[in-house]
């Protein structure tokens, strides 16, 4: 079980190493994927926020380096290290993570193709990660003068986005749950530009300070029609674009109760529609 770990280890640094030649920033994790360095200032309640100002390790991704040296450092500080972990956000590729999960229940690889079905963009070639449980990490470029936040189920139900601040679990890492690997074909891959398309439903929308209130009747009866007029496979993505119209419009709260009821009558369980609506009103209210 030693000589196990110690490779696993031995692997984890040089999976890391070779990541920062490619100019991705690194930190040392855990078989929790979590970072394997833990908080400096842990145990002192009192302690000002610190991105790793102290000199010291453990601040999770602001450790993160494409410096072989500091990466030898960070690994040597963790001899339990892994894996690694891939900022995101950070030049000069300013990575975005849409992380495809597989245990929400959704088939989230369906609802990327409805979104990009219904908002006209294409997933370039690019490289993808494949995870113990199923799922998949695809890996795309934003703008340098654009900060994508993370987010969990917003852009979909099973769809999350890592972004400024998050990291994504490297290729080659060990962690409790099995390895993560590269799809075939794909690990010569640049990182693609993330298409503008998608880049707006991945950024928050601008909050008007004094929004108008519509009439809920008029508008709010074409939202529940849309989603009574699904057709086959676009349920949820019908009912989601439904209720990111609401509640942009002011109207959400009012709309729950006919959303809902709609979405019962094409098929979807009331707990699958109010999870999607739930879902509509973080990515428009920005929470």
């Amino acid at each position: 079980m030693a000589t196990t770990d110690r490779q696993a280890r031995t692997l984890a640094l040089a999976h890391a190493l070779s990541a920062a030649e490619r100019g991705l920033a690194v930190i040392p994790l855990s078989r929790t994927k979590l970072p394997a360095l833990r908080s400096p200032h842990r145990d002192d309640p009192d302690a000002p926020l610190c991105h790793g100002e102290c000199g010291r390790f453990g601040h999770g991704v602001y450790d993160a380096s494409t410096d072989p040296a500091r990466i030898r450092e960070l690994f040597a500080a963790a001899p339990w290290a892994t894996g690694y972990g891939i900022a995101c956000g950070l030049p000069p590729h300013h990575l975005i993570g849409v992380d495809l999960d597989t245990k929400s229940g959704t088939d989230s690889s369906a609802a990327l193709r409805e979104l990009a079905l219904r908002h006209l963009f294409t997933i370039p070639p690019t490289v993808v990660v494949l995870t113990p449980s199923g799922g998949r990490h695809l890996w795309l470029t934003g703008p340098a003068d654009t900060a994508v936040p993370n987010s969990a189920g917003r852009l979909a139900p099973g769809i999350d986005i890592r972004g400024a601040g998050g990291y994504l679990v490297g290729p080659g890492s060990r962690t409790a749950h099995g390895v993560y690997t590269t799809a075939p074909g794909t690990g010569h891959l640049t990182p693609a530009p993330c298409p503008p398309s998608l880049l707006r439903l991945l950024l928050p929308p601008p909050r008007a300070e004094h929004p108008a209130r519509p009439s809920a009747t008029a508008h709010g009866q074409g939202l529940v029609q849309f989603v009574l007029g699904v057709h086959e496979g676009q349920r949820n993505t019908r009912l989601f674009w439904a209720a990111c119209r609401a509640y942009e419009n002011g109207i959400g709260p009012a709309l729950l109760a006919p959303l809902i009821d709609a979405a019962v009558d094409t098929g979807l369980t009331e707990r699958e529609a109010r999870a999607t609506i739930a879902s509509a009103a973080r990515l428009t209210q920005g929470f």
